[in-house]
């Protein structure tokens, strides 16, 4: 077995356990119940996910970025194919309008699915001369949830949050398939702890609120377990495209390296740095952890 091939069977391995570890250490330990809502918890879990965002800043734009115009422009000058249209550019922004579009889908049958149970009730106690309209607040809670890790779990039903994990999911599959399309080993390691420290804040946090929500601990297993296994799918699904070995299967590897790239993107700027970066707190703190990350993944590029 070639070397590179042990270094992504291993990255899979290895995100699949750190995952399901950081996934179910809120689930096992009382202390997440009592302790997840304090201002320690927010302070710590936001400057991780600082730090994060300036890994995936360093990945998106030092390592899968360069490597994949690279990759599809050789691909293209090898199939004499000329035109003055950003093809590349353009394969990006589809990985991206691709995110976007499916998590705006799973979230808009979320909140139809929730609004539609915060009307049930007033429906019936307006049947009995009862309805006073409790039910604005909510929607109005519901409306302003926007952000996918940041949705109140415990207002509503398991539904909710199996689409919340969802949507989570669908990027994990894509920042897998970023793992197995690489062919050098130190990229593989650099997008892997790219992703791992990604992984970890989100499962953590999502499995505080599933905890904090009363969720059963079979749905919670549920959860964590579905997403764990997204990355390492992406992952095998890079790899079976690179060992395949197929006539067009540099042209199909470079293509999904544009699509994961705009998968990279849409984490990066439009999901980890502006949600830490509206918050008005400690905002040179969140910036020093940005540029934290970001150096330690230049460096692991420079020495690599």
């Amino acid at each position: 077995m070639e070397y590179l091939l042990q270094v992504k069977i291993g990255a899979l391995v290895g995100l699949l356990l750190l995952t399901l570890l950081f996934g179910f250490i809120p689930a096992r330990m009382k202390w997440f119940r009592d302790t997840s809502g304090t201002e320690t918890h927010r302070v710590v879990l936001s400057l991780i996910s600082c730090f994060a965002g300036g890994v995936f800043l360093a990945a998106c734009l030092l390592d899968i970025i360069p490597d994949y115009l690279s990759d599809i422009n050789a691909e293209l000058a090898d199939r004499d194919v000329e035109t003055s249209f950003p093809l590349p550019e353009f394969i990006m922004a589809l990985g991206f309008f691709m995110v976007l579009i499916m998590e705006r889908v799973v979230l808009n049958c979320q909140q139809r699915r929730a609004a539609d149970s915060e009307r049930a009730p007033l429906l019936q106690a307006n049947s009995h001369g009862h309805g006073h309209g409790h039910g604005g607040a909510s929607s109005r809670d519901l409306e302003g949830s926007g952000h996918h890790v940041h949705v109140d779990l415990q207002a509503h039903s398991s539904f909710r949050s199996f689409m919340l994990f969802l949507s989570l999911s669908l990027h994990s599959v894509f920042e897998g398939l970023a793992i197995g399309l690489q062919t050098t080993d130190s990229k593989v390691l650099e997008i892997c702890i790219a992703i791992l420290v990604h992984k970890s804040i989100i499962v953590f946090s999502l499995a505080v609120k599933l905890v904090q929500s009363a969720v059963t601990p079979l749905w919670v297993v549920a959860y964590v377990g579905f997403f764990a296994l997204m990355s390492p799918v992406g992952i095998a699904v890079g790899i079976g495209v690179i060992e395949a070995r197929l006539a067009a299967g540099a042209l199909i590897q470079a293509v999904l390296e544009g699509l994961a790239a705009g998968t990279f993107i849409y984490i990066t700027f439009l999901e980890i740095l502006p949600h830490e970066l509206n918050s008005p707190e400690r905002q040179l703190l969140k910036v020093l952890f940005i540029v934290l990350g970001f150096s330690v993944m230049a460096g692991l590029t420079l020495l690599g």
